[in-house]
């Protein structure tokens, strides 16, 4: 009989983690390696679209090539997320020599550190370790948070699904937002879908940290769209949902925000009714109104504004493809909220103001809203496009203009 695992918690802030492959399963992992605060080196030939966004955006180091012994110098711990058991012996065995635990994807009997099932809640960190099997873990853990949930709002009772209690087996689609970054701000129902799913196929603005919490079985499709770079293309993105369902499995399309608000949600669900799929939707918080909120910008308030316009900027005004009348948005009063105009902004506020809106009109620019590393730039309509470039503000970032950006200052 072996040993028992020693459970520890590590506090890897500001320590060098080396992971080792840039796939599914360190699509997986990573998010919450930054979360832990961990400097973290991905070492991969190769990225996924969601790894290769986090490293544009500054949070990881990348070396685009295979594993050498070099690799772990000043390592704390190093995780192994390749699926070649040669290659992941040999990363073993350096870390071995150097007395650096290591994680292992690909086996666990192999390993000198396992990853636990993780639930997170609030301040509380849950991890369980299963005895090496992960279904087990994954059961015990998805039972704690159910406990927490319900003690913490015991109106909202966690219940199996219809499907689990009858013992159905057919394929099925659930579009599911995941919430603007914070993990917590996923619905109840949203998460319950995620713990029943055998395939999960996400975006890149999705919490990293839900996918952390996946069964290990549970096929990740990694669709991000990354903008203005690397893109899964909209119909294999149905023809996935369509094929997994289609073979039994129970698919969750976790998408950021809300599945409908420029998510392309009715097109995967129009895909999904045609081939004879049934569809599950659950609204997610959506980012237009969430990331204003947690910046201190609330998008109505009494005396100030009585309405709110949200519009997608991924298109220049001056486009033949932009469907927005730009210049009747100029004349309104409210507040308007622009989700994925970072690009087009200079155009969009010029565009606005040659229309007639006030060049003094507050601005802010909130990037990664809701989570560890939101950033919010306040400015004018006239100034904002000059004050984001000179900030390196990046995407995701949701932009606000109207007289609400201050009202609650002071």
């Amino acid at each position: 009989m072996s040993a028992s695992p020693y459970p520890l918690g590590l506090r890897l802030e500001g320590r060098r983690v080396v992971v080792v492959g840039g796939g599914a399963v360190a699509t997986r992992r990573v998010p919450a390696l930054l979360d832990a605060g961990a400097d973290v080196l991905l070492v991969a030939p190769e990225l996924t679209p969601a790894l290769r966004a986090r490293v544009d955006a500054g949070r990881l180091h990348w070396v685009p090539r295979r594993f050498v012994p070099e690799d772990l110098d000043g390592a704390w711990l190093v995780q192994v997320a390749i699926d070649d058991p040669m290659a992941a012996a040999a990363v073993s065995a350096v870390a071995a020599e150097r007395r650096i635990f290591c994680v292992r994807a690909d086996d666990r009997t192999a390993a000198t550190a396992w990853t636990p099932a993780v639930t997170r809640h609030g301040p509380v960190t849950v991890a369980v370790l299963g005895g090496g099997d992960p279904r087990r873990a994954m059961t015990v853990r998805d039972a704690i948070r159910d406990l927490l949930a319900v003690r913490d709002a015991a109106p909202t009772r966690v219940r199996p699904s219809a499907e689990a209690t009858t013992g159905a087996t057919a394929g099925r689609v659930a579009l599911v937002g995941a919430g603007p970054g914070d993990p917590e701000l996923i619905t109840v129902k949203g998460w319950r879908l995620l713990t029943e799913a055998d395939v999960v196929v996400a975006d890149r603005l999705v919490p990293g940290l839900l996918l952390d919490e996946l069964r290990a079985d549970v096929e990740l499709v990694d669709a991000s769209k990354i903008p203005y770079g690397p893109s899964r293309a909209q119909e294999e993105i149905n023809r996935i949902l369509v094929d997994r369902a289609l073979a039994g499995a129970v698919v969750v399309r976790l998408k950021g925000g809300d599945p409908y608000v420029f998510g392309r949600g009715g097109e995967e669900l129009l895909a999904c009714a045609a081939a004879g799929v049934p569809v599950t939707v659950v609204p997610g918080v959506t980012s237009s109104i969430a990331v204003p909120a947690a910046a201190g910008i609330p998008v109505t308030h009494r005396g100030v504004a009585h309405e709110f316009t949200v519009v997608s900027g991924h298109v220049a005004p001056d486009s033949p493809a932009s469907l927005v009348r730009w210049d009747a948005l100029a004349g309104l009063r409210g507040t308007l909220v622009i989700l994925m105009g970072l690009k087009n902004l200079a155009a969009i506020a010029e565009t606005l103001i040659a229309h007639g809106r006030s060049p003094q009109t507050p601005a802010a620019v909130v990037q990664e809203g809701t989570t560890g590393a939101q950033r919010t730039l306040r400015s004018t309509l006239g100034a904002v496009a000059a004050d984001a470039l000179t900030a390196e503000v990046r995407p995701p970032a949701v932009v606000v203009l109207g007289d609400v950006v201050g009202a609650l200052d002071g």
